[in-house]
């Protein structure tokens, strides 16, 4: 790298005019975004409801490919714009700290030359004739940590201010011109590619050039970004920022502000969806297994989202970090006064079948609540590493076992709640928070944090191995809130506790299957204990169990089935199981058919 830049350059530049220039590449973002906007709302919508046939077919798949351009010139766009501000914000503080030492300069009477040496006058006494000392020019050295002449190599008592004049110029410059090579760089970078399509390589390419300007504006903008508040507190951040600085934001990192508690749903919503877009091109290509396989469930997201179903669906969430992340509401969970955030378990990952069925689950729950009161939300809160089957992932899957992933998800989904609760625009929103398998775990867990699930009224537990306490009055909201549905062929419900099943283990060495029986029973002498604690569907637990349908037998004449296990979200399969959890949801639980407790 060779520098052309003197410091006269440098204290001329005009960074406002790089400002404006920014502006406008926001203009066109914004333009961008609001075509994308219009054919996504308005004429796909238009034409899927008036149109049918190829014709119509084929229409729309244009459309949805036009849409996809405008995205992506939404984003690179706004990428300029922040590469753009970015870049004048690290020069002005150059431009400042060179005003500073040529403001000092001009107090003492120095002249700074092009080359951005110092000259300064003569001044002091020499020791032996009483002369006044020479004055001298001082060289930037260059060299940061240099101490100031000490005086006796240069008596002069101007010398060694001039020495760290002619040091901030230098430095000034330099920084100032690594700055711009930076920039340069970057910005060379940011230019589509010809055509028509934006294909998921292109993505790719984006997913680099935000990467780039990431980098380089952290200094602008990362560090405002309040990753240690409240929920409350970052409300009211996004809500303090300019409609500019938002807009920045959401360009460059719409991965932090998709995925932040308190900040609004259609903000969230809006980010994701981007950030989608440049993680299924971040992934393309990769070609091992676990990109494969996230690209999978990616793509089937990305295409319903695109598929105007009812209720609206919103992203509030994603990410491939470990096993994946996404949070998907359907109904908008700031408007409606009822929201329900479901808590998949054993075997959930980012992949094809968590896009097709653990969405159906919270659709089929926003769609059967919504029969009950038209302001309801449901959500499906993949937020944590569940733990996958040994099968599956032979060196995590134990985890099943333990309680460290709960904890930890718990934790997080107690901060999803709180932010439910912040950007919630009713008055006294009713929220329910449902935990299936060992998602009802990783539920129990998030009760146990300080202050338990901020402002959930209701908790429901379906499939539960149990929820990490032994009675429901320890989950925060009263037992008369917990709610259980437990089918009778649904092994899951049923899992031994540890001490049982450590003392049946023993009995079994010990005097085979009689010995086993017995020595199980002893630990579970009340039959009443699970793997994480007390059965809540247990009268020992305390809580209302629902009727649910006893679902298919695990041995039958067509083999074995854990599907008992996994229809309490279907209203084709388990009508009465569905309806009891929207009933729950939708606030209205004085109208359930109850079911005595084991």
């Amino acid at each position: 790298m060779t520098s052309t830049l003197t410091w006269s350059q440098l204290r001329d530049l005009k960074c406002a005019e790089l400002e404006g220039a920014a502006d406008g590449w926001g203009r066109a973002s914004n333009r961008a975004d609001a075509g994308r906007d219009g054919i996504d709302k308005q004429l796909m919508n238009g034409l899927r409801g008036t149109q049918q046939g190829e014709a119509a077919d084929a229409a729309v798949a244009r459309l949805r490919q036009l849409s996809r351009n405008f995205q992506y010139v939404y984003t690179e766009c706004g990428l300029l714009r922040t590469a753009l501000n970015s870049l004048a914000h690290e020069m002005r503080a150059q431009q400042r700290a060179l005003q500073e030492a040529l403001g000092d300069a001009d107090a003492l009477k120095f002249t700074v030359h092009a080359d951005g040496s110092v000259t300064y006058p003569e001044a002091g006494e020499d020791l032996i004739d009483g002369k006044p000392l020479p004055g001298g020019t001082a060289t930037g050295r260059g060299l940061p940590g240099l101490l100031p002449s000490s005086g006796l190599v240069a008596p002069n008592p101007h010398a060694a201010k001039a020495q760290e004049i002619a040091d901030r110029v230098e430095k000034a410059v330099r920084t100032a011109t690594e700055i711009d090579w930076r920039y340069t760089r970057i910005l060379r970078k940011l230019k589509a590619e010809e055509g028509l399509k934006v294909p998921d390589t292109t993505w790719t390419d984006t997913a680099t050039d935000a990467g780039a300007v990431r980098g380089a504006a952290r200094g602008y903008l990362k560090h405002a970004i309040p990753h240690d508040a409240s929920a409350v507190e970052r409300k009211a951040w996004w809500a303090g920022l300019t409609q500019e600085q938002r807009e920045e934001y959401l360009a460059v990192y719409p991965d932090q502000i998709g995925n932040l508690d308190g900040i609004p749903a259609s903000v969230r919503d809006a980010a994701n969806r981007d950030n989608l877009q440049l993680l299924i091109g971040k992934l393309e290509g990769r070609g091992d297994e676990r990109a494969e396989t996230q690209l999978a469930g990616l793509r089937e997201i990305d295409r319903q989202l695109n598929d105007n179903r009812k209720p609206p669906m919103f992203l509030l969430g994603i990410g491939d970090e470990g096993n994946g992340r996404a949070i998907v509401s359907y109904g908008n969970p700031d408007t409606s006064r009822n929201v329900s955030a479901y808590v998949p378990g054993l075997g959930t990952s980012l992949d094809e079948e968590f896009a097709k069925n653990d969405l159906k689950r919270a659709r089929d729950t926003a769609i059967g609540t919504q029969r009950h009161d038209s302001s309801s939300a449901a959500i499906v809160w993949l937020g944590y590493d569940a733990p996958q089957t040994p099968i599956d992932d032979p060196l995590g899957g134990f985890a099943v076992a333990g309680d460290e992933r709960a904890e930890k998800g718990g934790a997080a989904y107690s901060s999803f709640m709180k932010g439910l609760a912040v950007t919630n625009e009713n008055e006294n929103p009713h929220l329910t928070a449902i935990g299936h398998s060992y998602g009802s775990r990783t539920v129990g867990a998030a009760t146990q944090q300080g202050g338990g699930i901020p402002d959930v009224d209701d908790i429901v537990l379906v499939g539960s191995p149990g929820v990490g306490v032994d009675r429901a009055d320890d989950l925060g909201v009263g037992a008369g809130h917990v709610f259980v549905g437990a089918a009778d062929h649904d092994v899951v419900t049923k899992v031994p506790s540890r001490q049982q099943a450590a003392f049946g283990a023993a009995g079994l060495i010990a005097a085979g299957p009689v010995g086993s029986y017995i020595a199980g029973d002893i630990a579970d002498p009340g039959d009443d204990d699970l793997w994480f604690g007390k059965d809540p569907a247990s009268k020992a637990f305390g809580a209302r169990r629902f009727h649910v349908d006893e679902g298919p037998q695990l041995v039958s004449s067509d083999g074995l089935s854990v599907d008992a296990h996994s229809q309490y979200f279907d209203p084709k399969r388990n009508a009465v199981s569905a309806d009891s959890i929207a009933l729950v949801a939708a606030g209205q639980s004085r109208e359930l058919k109850m079911e005595e407790p084991r």
